[in-house]
């Protein structure tokens, strides 16, 4: 009996040791996790709580203006939000343009990408000159190139367009007023200016990631360079040309700084952001901005659930 009962309770040992072990990991796994915990509260309470204060105030009738007249609105102010002709202009004008921001973004960053994935003297400081525009702080921007390369008198455009029409003996330049005649399209220059550096960068990336043997091979077996960017070089940077797409699109549908800067939301400029500022600030309503502005993060959502999906895949085939 005793023989038996000591190898009935060798046997039961290990049994009951892993039972013991799953406490020792969770406690384990708190205590990598517990440092973290600050960060994360201070994250909760800077970005989720607002939002959550937003998302209470966009079901309020609340205006300013009307200090007495202050309710529960229910989906009132989304109604009107959706209805209302202006918001719906806003996003026509927002969707024009994040599309040719970021497609005319893309072109030239793939372009200049190309250029610096190439060995020549000074690349360095070249690419250094061209990241410069990213750097640049997006109001200070907007004011460069208000004043410095589109004011129809001292602008540099106007100015270069004195200069060319001197040289064939005219007295007579164009000098058009650019943010009254194009405005949008002078919205959309600036931008491009900013987020084309953005776009070299992560294209720039995915050209030195390839795989050179394979380029190489196509080149010994006679491919011209065409060839070699159409059938190697191009599929190869497609979840590149997503992953820029997406995350310009995002920052692009939020930008509020050029907009304001340059044409102060006229002229048919006024995009989503600008919109809501208008409501909140200007009106005074801000139970109605509070729900525009929940429509604009709803739809920058969209546009970031697409982005991570691009992310997991990239870093899925990364990892192979």
């Amino acid at each position: 009996m005793t023989l038996t009962h000591t190898l009935t309770r060798r046997a039961r040992t290990p049994r009951t040791a892993e039972r013991a072990k799953p406490p020792q990991r969770a406690r384990g796994a708190w205590a990598r996790r517990a440092p973290l915990l600050p960060a994360l509260v201070f994250m909760i309470v800077v970005t989720q709580l607002p939002f959550v204060g937003t998302l209470a105030v966009s079901f309020m009738r609340w205006n300013a203006l009307a200090p007495d007249d202050r309710a529960f609105a229910g989906l009132e102010n989304y109604k009107e939000a959706v209805t209302d002709p202006k918001l719906r202009s806003a996003l026509l004008t927002t969707v024009t343009l994040t599309v040719t921001v970021v497609l005319v973004s893309l072109v030239l960053g793939l372009g200049l990408a190309l250029l610096l994935d190439r060995r020549f003297r000074g690349r360095g400081v070249v690419r250094t000159l061209l990241i410069t525009p990213f750097l640049v702080v997006p109001v200070a921007s907007a004011l460069l190139w208000k004043h410095a390369l589109y004011n129809a008198t001292y602008g540099l455009i106007n100015g270069s367009l004195t200069w060319l029409w001197s040289l064939f003996g005219s007295d007579d330049p164009p000098q058009p007023d650019w943010l009254s005649s194009l405005p949008l399209m002078s919205v959309e220059a600036s931008l491009i200016w900013q987020w084309t550096p953005f776009m070299m960068l992560i294209l720039l990336a995915g050209l030195q990631s390839r795989p050179m043997d394979a380029v190489e091979a196509a080149r010994v077996d006679g491919a011209s360079t065409w060839q070699v960017f159409r059938y190697l070089t191009f599929p190869h940077l497609r979840r590149y040309l997503e992953l820029a797409a997406l995350l310009g699109s995002i920052y692009v549908v939020q930008n509020f700084d050029a907009v304001f800067t340059l044409t102060g939301g006229g002229l048919g400029t006024a995009n989503l952001p600008y919109t809501v500022y208008e409501t909140f600030y200007q009106a005074h309503d801000y139970g109605q901005a509070s729900a525009e502005g929940v429509l604009v993060v709803l739809c920058s959502l969209l546009v970031g659930s697409f982005a991570l999906r691009t992310v997991s895949t990239l870093l899925r085939e990364e990892t192979r």
